[in-house]
């Protein structure tokens, strides 16, 4: 069988660190959020709390790695890639939607546009080690 490329290896890394930083960061405000606050703005909490899944799923399905791990860091990029263009559209148009902001609003904004980038470069990383894992079952001898 051959070896598996590693997703954690080289700019993985930095991935599986940056989705295990955002699913701490949007985790913390959005347990805050609801704890103190949810009477406010209840979509817009509950998407953070959605994004921080997103990305802890992200995170350790990255670490995980083979396969199936691929496949689902895939889904879950691809869910966290269509949230934040979905929720940064609709916080632009329909800004009494949304009376405050989530993880996901006006494109990730708030966190300098990563949440807009993040799932593109999770995609690309996912798409290269597919490759690679093709590649070393095609120099498997039968």
């Amino acid at each position: 069988m051959p070896e598996q490329p590693d997703t954690t290896a080289g700019p993985g890394r930095v991935l599986v660190a940056l989705y295990a930083l955002f699913a701490l960061a949007a985790g913390a405000r959005a347990a805050v959020q609801l704890a103190t606050q949810f009477d406010e703005a209840p979509v817009a909490y509950l998407l953070s709390a959605l994004a921080a899944v997103v990305y802890l799923v992200a995170t350790v399905v990255l670490v995980r790695g083979g396969r199936g791990g691929r496949r689902t860091a895939a889904v879950a990029c691809s869910v966290e890639l269509v949230g934040v263009l979905a929720v940064g559209t609709l916080s632009l148009t329909d800004r009494a939607a949304f009376p405050d902001a989530t993880v996901w609003s006006v494109y990730g904004k708030g966190y300098g546009f990563v949440p807009l980038v993040l799932p593109v470069l999770g995609l690309l990383w996912l798409r290269h080690q597919a490759e690679l894992a093709a590649e070393a079952e095609d120099d498997e001898p039968a």
